[in-house]
């Protein structure tokens, strides 16, 4: 078995009570290096006004990370925040370690829990755009000294040779990403029938054990973070013969690589589309307020804020003070208490699911022609009938459907002003 790789965290703050968000920062970088298979020997937290534009930290703080590195045998070096490849270069040099930063970490961790074809794809184009403009430092070994005409060496020339290639490799993938867009925007045509509903949340915040309560899929879950990376949807049954479309998504997390939300694209599609989105926030969590901001700020980055939301206060088993949950509620009024483990507030779940699918509809009166089967399956198909018997002939029904579904049913619609309203 390989031996986890010795780890040192670096992270920045600048004062003015940033300390504690820096600190919590560095506390998800320490969980996202374990769940890379890292283990984190040690942390350092400086306070900086403006970052260093050679080595982010400045120099005296770099030569205080070679030593650490050398007293505590450290293999590699992570910054909480993204390094350009010039900091980057200049810190391996100078600590004689591998350093990486936050998003190349991030992007380790979906390398390793990508399964399906399209999330492969998706994490190494993200891996590609990241890499691209670090492509020198890493043929810097085979460059001559000097610059200038006659010098390039061939470290320059293959350089430019992997360019080419990774170049190539991205407009493949990107292809490949256009197509999947083009294939799911089909299957979303096909599935405008249905009410479309979206889980999201801070990753580990408990969304897909929720999925899993819900739909009764079987959606892998476990104390990591993005343990769900694929978006799996499943058709929810509600009371009244009322059916959505539930999706479980990709976890969100504060500083995420805009690249990554790029080439997410088409897993995150599902939430764009969504009709109402389902944000679930980890209660237990010391800073799930926090989380709650990111996730909201994540939705308006890919184009779905604004949306109706329903938040879920998951893992309310974990909070023993009952005064939390009260300032939860109280800052939170329309919030659920859930704990997805046990099922607790799973029915309230449901519940409040019907009232958004039952308010999108409106109730009318048709007058059918009772031979007429395609008609009843149409409204059985699109939406509630509530109650129909025989009149004179006829078969009056009493039915709740969404606006969107009435044209073909105008003819037949029993009140005026309800048949003139749709028809204009």
């Amino acid at each position: 078995m390989r031996q986890a790789e010795k780890v040192l965290l670096v992270g920045i703050f600048n004062g003015r009570g940033g300390r504690a968000a820096a600190e919590e920062s560095l506390d998800e970088l320490a969980s996202l290096t374990r769940t890379a298979g890292g283990e984190v020997v040690a942390s350092i937290l400086q306070e900086r006004r403006r970052t260093d534009p050679a080595t982010f930290i400045g120099k005296g703080k770099a030569e205080e990370i070679t030593n650490i590195c050398r007293e505590r045998d450290i293999d590699l070096i992570v910054f909480d925040d993204d390094l350009s490849p010039a900091q980057a270069r200049n810190l391996e040099k100078i600590t004689d370690c591998r350093v990486i930063d936050r998003s190349q970490l991030i992007l380790d961790i979906f390398a390793l829990g990508a399964r399906t074809s399209i999330a492969k794809a998706q994490v190494e184009l993200a891996q590609i755009e990241y890499t691209l403009p670090r492509l020198k430092r890493m043929w810097e070994h085979l460059s001559r000294t000097g610059g200038g005409i006659g010098t390039r060496g061939p470290g320059e020339t293959q350089l430019e040779v992997d360019r080419r290639r990774i170049r190539r490799r991205m407009f493949t993938l990107k292809k490949v990403l256009e197509k999947v867009e083009r294939d799911r925007a089909v299957r979303t045509a096909r599935r405008k029938q249905f009410t479309q509903v979206s889980l999201v949340g801070y990753t580990n915040s408990g969304k897909s054990t929720l999925f899993n309560q819900l739909t009764q899929a079987n959606v892998p879950t476990g104390d990591r973070l993005f343990e769900t990376l694929d978006a799996t949807t499943r058709i929810l049954r509600l009371p009244m013969k009322e059916r959505v479309l539930l999706s479980d998504t990709v976890g969100f997390i504060r500083k995420i690589p805009h690249h990554l939300v790029a080439s997410f694209h088409a897993t995150l599609e599902c939430v764009i589309e969504a009709d109402l989105i389902i944000h679930i926030a980890d209660l237990s969590h010391r800073d799930y307020e926090e989380q709650i901001a990111t996730v909201r700020s994540v939705l308006r980055e890919i184009g779905a804020g604004g949306k109706p939301e329903l938040l879920v206060l998951n893992k309310v088993d974990m909070v023993a003070d009952e005064v939390s949950l009260k300032v939860a509620l109280r800052n939170h009024e329309s919030a659920i208490l859930v704990s997805a483990l046990y099922g607790w507030g799973i029915d309230a779940v449901k519940e409040r699911l019907l009232g958004f699918v039952l308010d999108r509809k409106q109730e009318v009166r048709l007058m059918l022609p009772p031979e007429d089967g395609k008609l009843l399956a149409y409204l059985h198909r699109f939406g509630t009938v509530l109650r129909r018997e025989l009149i004179n002939g006829k078969l009056q029904v009493v039915a709740k459907l969404e606006r969107r579904y009435l044209g073909p049913l105008a003819p037949y619609l029993q009140r005026a002003g309800v048949a003139e309203g749709e028809r204009s």
